[in-house]
């Protein structure tokens, strides 16, 4: 039979005969107890500092502190236990009892009533009250945990975040301490979750908060906003050095490769960071700049750290513009073709032309090196490029047809546009849709995007050579110049990159690059052209290497369909 645990029971009470009661009832044939007496509510407190109780009994009056605020004290601490509390009054007030329990307590018993009978079914009320009241708060704590933290990794969720945001930030932006706030994305991840499935990106996610966990201080509140993005706020930061230690912590953590289902994944977090009140005044602004940063540390390139600076705003809506107007000019079809005319070197007469986007006229205009890289990121240029390679094929094909002496069209292909299988195979349709001969239509790519999924690029390329497209290797000269692309792939003409003929050396050294570049594509039986053609000086150092072809301002700009067509209508009367 199970044997029934002595209960250990707190009387505070001042009245002596009182207490007497009280222990001759308790210590009656049906209660196993242990009884400990105090005379006032801070020896009470005394008793309770010093050992634990189920019950304590507490009368309500008494010289000095009530028992009213005994139990305010006792409701205020963490670790009182599951001690039940029960007032004791002579004094006979419905008004006091409700009192007495809105305070805390979980039963009320006066003095005349106190009886065996009557205490015990108290006591017992009072435990069973008690433990309801546990349960609840329990339950309210459960349900507020699973409000505030992650599921995933444990960390505080964005609900979460916020609330500390708002207690360190007040609505009227004021602070009792300097405040950072550091916005973490994990670099890859999406690659990772789609090629490793979803298992594995969630062990990376858990791993990585793991692992910065481990460096941050207990001031350092660590939260997963959703997804692969993760923030820190820290409290008391006073300098931009502070914030870049703990970057500087968080990367150290990282270098290390995670090994997930025995691969080994490396991760890199791209981190941006802002400061309150030294660069934001407000919690929206602080959340918006460390945003900034960290989209800039992205762009930047892997594992990089950003600290927020008033010129990444410009940038930054400088970009959402490009982005917004993307999708905009693609809808209503607005973007504008020029074409540069490419010369003959050795005739000066005009050969064929080179198809170049430009933005829309527009409150502000965009040039391509800025759009066409955020078109790149965005996907958008798959989208883009089609409607180039179609817009820049419909219109040789109108030429050839007004009997002009245009040779050819040459149209660049984007790298990321490559590496879409379909592209060759959209642009040979393309090709016959407007009848125009495959040996009239230049493809220009980069050489850096032979770098890139080389498999996938070197088929298009050696299909769309193969069905007769004129293949031309662009901005040759510029940082990699390998010589076997020239060799591995079907390239027919090269063009010589217009930083050529800007070289910090004497005249001597820069024409010896230039003579051995010409010299060796003229063994590799190759056309050459050369860019940036801006001054006489730049044509007869071609005609001097007998380039075969060339383009630059000193020819002409860029114009558009409609101004070449006159151009060639006033050629000809004068004519």
């Amino acid at each position: 039979m199970e044997m029934r645990r002595r209960l250990k029971v707190l009387v505070v009470d001042d009245d002596l005969v009182d207490r007497k009661i009280i222990r001759r009832t308790l210590t009656a044939n049906s209660f196993d107890v242990d009884i400990i007496e105090a005379v006032s509510v801070n020896e009470g407190l005394g008793k309770l500092r010093q050992e634990s109780f189920d019950v304590i009994l507490l009368d309500y009056r008494m010289p000095g502190s009530d028992g009213i605020e005994m139990v305010n004290a006792l409701r205020s601490r963490a670790d009182l236990g599951s001690v039940a509390i029960v007032m004791m009054s002579s004094a006979e007030s419905e008004e006091l009892a409700v009192e007495c329990i809105e305070a805390g307590a979980q039963d009320f018993i006066l003095k005349s009533d106190i009886g065996k009978l009557n205490l015990q079914r108290a006591i017992t009320h009072a435990q069973k009250r008690f433990e309801l009241e546990h349960k609840l708060h329990q339950n309210y704590l459960n349900v507020k945990h699973l409000s505030e933290k992650d599921p995933l990794t444990g960390l505080s969720n964005r609900h979460h975040f916020n609330q500390l945001m708002s207690i360190l930030i007040d609505g009227d932006g004021h602070t009792r301490s300097d405040v950072a706030l550091i916005l973490m994305d994990l670099d890859n991840f999406k690659f990772i979750n789609d090629t490793m499935g979803h298992d594995a990106g969630d062990r990376l996610l858990i791993e990585f908060s793991k692992r910065i966990k481990a460096q941050l201080r207990r001031h350092e509140s660590f939260a997963r906003l959703g997804g692969d993005e993760f923030a820190i706020i820290l409290n008391g930061i006073r300098s931009p050095e502070q914030v870049t230690m703990v970057a500087e912590r968080i990367h150290k953590a990282l270098k290390q490769p995670i090994f997930i289902a025995e691969s080994e994944l490396e991760c890199n977090a791209s981190i941006g960071a802002a400061m309150y009140p030294m660069q934001a005044k407000s919690k929206e602004d602080l959340v918006k700049y460390a945003d900034v940063a960290m989209y800039t540390a992205k762009r930047a390139g892997k594992g990089m750290v950003k600290l927020y600076d008033d010129s990444m705003q410009a940038k930054f809506s400088r970009q959402y513009d490009i982005q917004v107007g993307l999708k905009k000019h693609l809808n209503d079809n607005s973007f504008n073709m020029h074409f540069q005319p490419v010369i003959d070197i050795k005739t000066g007469g005009e050969i064929g032309y080179e198809a170049l986007l430009r933005w829309p006229d527009d409150k502000e205009i965009f040039v391509p090196d800025e759009f066409i890289p955020i078109a790149e990121k965005n996907n958008d240029i798959h989208e883009i490029g089609n409607w180039v390679i179609d817009r820049a094929i419909e219109q040789i094909a109108d030429w050839q047809h007004q009997a002009t002496n245009t040779n050819f069209i040459a149209i660049n292909i984007s790298p990321v546009q490559l590496q879409f299988p379909k592209i060759a195979q959209y642009i040979i349709q393309r090709a016959e849709y407007h009848a125009v001969k495959p040996e009239n239509i230049v493809l220009e790519i980069t050489e850096t995007a032979l770098f890139e999924q080389q498999h996938v690029i070197k088929e298009s390329i050696e299909t769309l050579s193969n069905y007769g497209f004129v293949i031309s290797l662009d901005d040759f000269g510029v940082g990699y110049s390998s010589i076997s692309h020239l060799i591995n792939y079907p390239i027919d003409i090269v063009k010589l990159d217009k930083s050529l003929f800007t070289i910090d050396e004497s005249e001597e050294k820069r024409l010896a690059v230039f003579e051995a570049l010409a010299t060796m594509l003229k063994r590799l039986d190759m056309t050459v052209v050369a860019e940036g053609i801006e001054t006489e000086e730049h044509l007869k150092m071609c005609q001097a290497l007998k380039i075969d072809h060339g383009q630059g301002f000193y020819f002409a700009r860029p114009q558009s369909a409609s101004v070449i067509e006159s151009r060639w209508y006033e050629t000809a009367l004068l004519d």
